[in-house]
């Protein structure tokens, strides 16, 4: 686990996967020099050994028989031409005459003959490494056919051969010509990496010493003309989330606002019904009905703040991204028949009709993906706004239908009472936003938590009027136009096997 949480520096990666292929690359050229050096060497002296092979076989070639002599003698150097043939200081030089049957004719019976399987081409030049004895030479070999017997297909073979002492010296002083100026220029350009990273990086050290100066309180873009092209992405992505913060925080502010500005009226009025009641008290003049209606704006001022803390914390909960993804199968229609058990008591007391229309099956197929305890939270709000808006005698319906195409879940909850202006229709969504010309004793957070647990499950809200009325046509026993809440909710994955059960 340490391995997973260590934290690892960009210049030092970037460090070592520079110089790591040097240090395998300099290994490489060190080997690739020393071959071409070897090259380099071999051949100025392969061209001299080659030229004493061929004026050795011309001369064992144009050899003329003298009376009485023999054929070992024939092909015999002479004693000037062997000496100025072993002249050579530094290397020992070896050379053999074979005759046209592989007979020794002359020179040194130590060097080896070429492999048998050899082309046998007359006057060609041949080269091949060897050993005589412990030392290593280079051979240069040729065959030759005599003068005076043309049409014959016997050759003699003629051997050079010299150690590689010359050869050794010259290859070693091209890889010190070579290598040794690389034992400066590699630390030399270890060094300007160094330094090119340190001026490539140092952009990103002036980015960190802006952003660790700002306040914590700064939330503005950061400025992007000063960076490198490659880091614009990450300064966008940070400018991106920091303009989110930004409007978070601004929101958060202002619904704090709102929220103290909203609990300070039920506060106010808890306090002033206390500070009566305690004046009644002290001046003697105390009636118990007196006392009973101040006790009870006591009650009524605790209950508002109650519900509009509760309120609050419902808004906290819908907000909570983490807590919402933690979703289960959840029976739509179970939940909103229970919601409006819980409501039948107030809505006898208001005179209101309300209703569930749905299937009441438990094992029902209307079925959706969702946080059970945010849905129910969504119906309560929706049922508690249509009880708030409608009056005596009114309706209230909560209805969950299945979409004929089967994609989705529709929940709906509608009432009869004086509707929603179509202009306020997106405003009612906002959080501390009550509807104009309405003196309803609300929080005001109840819709605005509806849209965000709408948003938090990926559903879709829409709201219009429960009927039309015609002009001037008189609104009976106070019925309005009416609003109609729908919930899109998407349709859950097994529901096709939950309704095959």
């Amino acid at each position: 686990m340490a391995g997973d949480t260590e934290q690892r520096s960009l210049f030092g990666e970037i460090l070592d996967w520079m110089l790591a292929p040097l240090l395998v690359i300099w290994p490489i050229s060190v080997a690739l020099t020393w071959l071409v050096a070897q090259g380099i060497a071999n051949r100025p002296y392969d061209r001299e050994l080659g030229e004493m092979a061929r004026n050795l076989g011309l001369q064992a070639a144009s050899e003329t028989p003298r009376a009485g002599s023999s054929a070992r003698s024939r092909y015999a150097l002479s004693p000037e031409a062997a000496a100025l043939l072993r002249a050579d200081e530094a290397d020992t030089v070896y050379y053999q005459v074979l005759g046209l049957r592989g007979e020794f004719l002359s020179g040194d019976r130590q060097l080896p003959v070429p492999a048998a399987d050899d082309p046998i081409v007359p006057w060609e030049l041949h080269f091949r490494d060897d050993e005589v004895g412990s030392d290593t030479v280079r051979v240069a070999y040729l065959w030759v056919a005599p003068e005076g017997q043309a049409g014959s297909t016997q050759t003699m073979l003629v051997q050079v051969a010299e150690t590689l002492g010359k050869r050794a010296r010259l290859t070693n002083e091209i890889i010190k010509g070579v290598i040794l100026p690389q034992f400066v220029i590699l630390p030399l350009a270890v060094l300007l990496v160094w330094l090119a990273l340190a001026r490539g990086i140092a952009p990103l050290n002036d980015l960190q010493r802006r952003i660790r100066s700002r306040e914590s309180s700064d939330l503005s873009p950061i400025d992007e003309r000063r960076i490198p092209d490659e880091v614009a992405p990450l300064v966008r992505a940070i400018n991106d989330l920091l303009g989110r913060l930004d409007q978070s925080i601004s929101a958060q502010k202002h619904f704090l606002a709102d929220a103290a500005h909203q609990l300070k009226t039920p506060l106010a009025g808890l306090r002033t019904q206390a500070e009566f009641a305690q004046r009644e008290i002290d001046e003697g003049r105390s009636e118990p009905a007196e006392l009973r209606r101040s006790l009870q704006q006591i009650a009524l001022s605790s209950q508002r703040a109650a519900h509009m803390v509760n309120q609050l914390l419902a808004m906290a909960r819908a907000e909570d991204k983490e807590h919402a993804a933690r979703r289960s199968e959840v029976n739509l229609s179970e939940l909103a028949m229970e919601t409006v058990r819980d409501f039948v008591p107030r809505a006898m007391d208001k005179r209101i009709d309300l209703g569930f229309e749905g299937p009441d099956d438990e094992h029902s197929a209307l079925r959706i993906n969702g946080h059970p305890l945010l849905i129910r939270e969504l119906i309560r709000n929706l049922v508690d706004n249509a009880l708030l808006y409608t009056p005596p005698h009114g309706t209230v319906t909560v209805r969950v239908v299945e979409d004929p195409f089967g994609q989705v879940t529709v929940l709906q909850v509608e009432d009869s009472g004086p509707g929603i202006a179509e202009s306020e229709r997106e405003q009612v969504f906002q959080p501390f936003y009550r509807a104009l010309g309405t003196n309803v004793d609300g929080s005001g957070l109840g819709l605005a938590i509806v849209r965000e647990i709408v948003q938090q499950h990926e559903a879709e809200i829409t709201l219009d009027e429960t009927r039309e009325l015609r002009s001037g046509q008189a609104q009976e026993d106070g019925q309005g136009p009416g609003a109609r809440f729908t919930v899109r909710f998407a349709a859950h994955p097994g529901r096709d096997a939950l309704s095959g059960t």
